[in-house]
């Protein structure tokens, strides 16, 4: 690998603010806040928006729509299209 091109990658936390969950991982991400992490080092803290703690998907809390009668529905609201 070239010197100098690469960002600096280093310890970073990753904080779910929904679910008030924070994990420790390897990142080229970078933050001005900072945070004491378990192990009594200070890291820089990434605020992120949802996780897999949080995520409807893998809580397994996700909803299925109902997909059947779509088509149907918005023939009945709007008609079929003359020639069709």
């Amino acid at each position: 690998m070239r010197e100098g091109i690469h960002p600096a990658y280093g310890p970073v936390v990753f904080r779910d603010r929904a679910a008030n969950y924070a994990f420790l991982t390897r990142s080229t991400m970078t933050s001005e806040k900072t945070i004491e992490w378990e192990d009594g080092h200070t890291y820089p803290v990434v605020d992120v928006e949802i996780s897999n703690v949080s995520h409807p998907f893998y809580t397994g809390t996700a909803r299925v729509l109902d997909t059947a009668g779509r088509v149907e529905r918005f023939e009945k609201r709007y008609g079929k299209r003359a020639g069709a």
